[in-house]
Formats: C-alpha cells, structure tokens, sequence
C-alpha cells in the first residue's frame, strides 16, 4: 500500500493531458508501486508461463490514474491501484471483467475477500493486500495505552509535541470523522467542516503531519504516538518491538490494494495469467513476510511462520476483524473536492 492514495479524480482531466502512457515491446505491462513485489517476481513468472512481463513504476495512485485515462487504458496490461481508484476506472468503462475460469488461484482468497462492498465477487478487481489504520506507539513510554482516536485529536499534557497524524485526506479526516462517530466516507459539508475546525485545532499539538517517517521517529523517541496504517507501524516494531498497534474503540476503516485488468490490454489471456501467477501461495505470501502487510490469500496467511505473527501481532488481524471497520469507498468528485480544500485548509493554518 504505496502512498498517497488521495482520490483526486477531478484533477485528473488536467494531468491526463500532460502525460503519454507506458511503451514496451514485451508481452504485456504491469505498473505497480516500488516494491510491492518480490525483485524476481517477473522472472519467474516468464519461467513458468514464457511470457514476458515488463514493469512500470508509479509512484501514486494518481499518477497511473492520469496515464490510464490519457491512454484510454491503452499501454498497460495489468495495474496496482487501491479500490477507490478500481472503482473509479470501473465506473469510467476501462477494466476488463475478471475471467474467473482463468484465474482458477481466486480460490486461495478468504471468502471476505469475495465479499469487498466496492465489488462483490471479485468481477473487475482482485484484492492484493489489506488492512486498516489506528495508533502506532511506544507501550514503554505511554501509559495507558491509547484507545481512541481522541488520544490523538486531543493529546495529553505528556503527549503535546510527541505526536503524529497522517496527511493523506482520507484518513487524516477520516480519524475526526471516526471519532464523531461519522462515516470514513462522510458526504454531509458541515460534517467536513466541523472535522477541518478540529483539525486546525489539533494541530497545535502536534509533532507533524507524517505519512513516510513516523515509524522512524518513534524509533528514535522523537515522536511517542503516530496515526499509522497497520502494515507501516510493523516497520517500526521491526526496529523496537515495544512499539504496538492499536484500532481504536470507535473502529477504523477498512483498505484494500487491488489487482486490476485494463479492457484495452493487448494480451488478455497473459494478464489473466499473471493474476493467477501472483495469488499463488508463496508468491502471495512473500508479500507479507517482506512488506509485512496482510495478504487476502488464506493459503498464503496460514503458511506464515509462527514466529512471524509473534513479532507482529497486528498481521494476525482476522478478515472477519478487518470486516468490522467500514470499507474506504469512492466518495464522487464534488466531495473529494471538498476533502482536498479542508485539508488544504488544515495545512496552511498558523
């Protein structure tokens, strides 16, 4: 789960026109974040199917975004997007449908992951990874243990200064919403403006607004309380293991990268055929023994070693737990607006 991941769908008409899409004489194309799978992943799989994949890197969602609706989807085979953005380039006709006959490994998924709200039964994305967002921090250095998202929005005494939330729209303002009891997809204007007010507050007592390096500045003691996804907190555990994960009592929300087919691919079959390649047991589990986020393959999940889910516990999070929080959907181009202004708002107040 590569950041940002902020859903700015009104903008990219205006950067889809600045960019060309991705050129290569190979088989087919695959554009995924930096490392997000294993180094010799497309090796492999031209052993063991003789096509030959050639990888494009995007650094955000909205990047490949501005490419693929430049193009029309033509250049790209097979895309690495999170499922707000599947939804979106559902809606806009540019996926082609899952051809579950040729994808026969979608039976290693956990039966949740066939039940995602965004596309039930899996008919244009299939889930890579998944997890949630809460409190990243140091169990030897804050007592009691923070349960709720007001323990960041309202930070004690002892706290002020020690403490970090992420940037990215959706879940710095989904944290206000949740704590409010709101939805993670609120909709209603004077909701996100009662979150921006807050939010403006809260930043008083902040250390930072950081998305990249909290897990290192709760390693150093810089910081002793982050907003974190789960699979970046174990980035800092691996480091320190006093640093713990936490969803807070009023729930959280619920992430899903996906895996996602374009209906221009030159090579149908191929990309069908790399799907099917990634959701294979231990090619699916190297992801959560390396990136350390949770996979949706059972048979992958259930081969991790013991030893791996004690060192981070938060990878034991069970589907049905992860079921509990709301799923982040696509909230339209009108209220992705308004997120982008608060937000814009909450960063230049003094």
């Amino acid at each position: 789960m590569k950041r940002s991941r902020t859903l700015l769908l009104a903008s990219l008409s205006l950067s889809a026109a600045l960019v060309t899409p991705f050129a290569s004489a190979k088989d087919m194309v695959i554009s995924i974040w930096d490392g997000y799978m294993a180094p010799d992943a497309l090796e492999k799989f031209q052993k063991a199917t003789g096509i030959d994949a050639d990888k494009s890197l995007h650094a955000t969602n909205e990047e490949i975004m501005g490419k693929v609706m430049a193009s029309g989807g033509d250049g790209y085979d097979v895309l690495f997007v999170s499922s707000p953005f599947a939804e979106i380039l559902h809606q806009q006709g540019l996926l082609a449908d899952i051809d579950a006959s040729k994808v026969p490994n979608l039976k290693n998924l956990y039966p949740e992951a066939k039940r995602l709200a965004y596309d039930e039964g899996n008919h244009f994305s299939v889930p890579y990874t998944w997890g949630t967002t809460g409190i990243c921090y140091r169990s030897d250095k804050v007592s009691p243990e923070p349960t709720s998202w007001n323990d960041l929005l309202k930070p004690s005494a002892e706290l002020k200064g020690k403490v970090t939330m992420l940037a990215t729209d959706r879940w710095l303002l989904g944290a206000g919403f949740l704590a409010n009891g709101w939805s993670v997809n609120e909709t209603d204007p004077a909701h996100i403006q009662a979150v921006r007010d807050q939010l403006i507050q809260t930043k008083k007592q902040l250390l930072s607004f950081d998305d990249t390096t909290f897990y290192s500045k709760l390693v150093s003691g810089e910081a002793l309380m982050a907003h974190a996804w789960d699979g970046w907190c174990n980035y800092g555990t691996q480091a320190n293991a006093s640093i713990k994960f936490v969803v807070p009592k009023e729930g959280s929300d619920l992430w899903v990268d996906t895996m996602v087919v374009l209906k221009n691919s030159k090579n149908l079959d191929a990309a069908y055929k790399f799907v099917n390649f990634m959701l294979e047991k231990e090619n699916h589990a190297w992801v959560a023994e390396n990136i350390l986020y949770k996979v949706p393959n059972q048979a992958a999940m259930e081969g991790l070693s013991e030893a791996l889910y004690a060192q981070y516990p938060n990878l034991g999070i069970a589907p049905a737990d992860l079921f509990l929080q709301q799923q982040l959907r696509d909230v339209g181009g009108a209220t992705q607006k308004a997120y982008t202004r608060a937000v814009t708002e909450i960063m230049a107040a003094q």
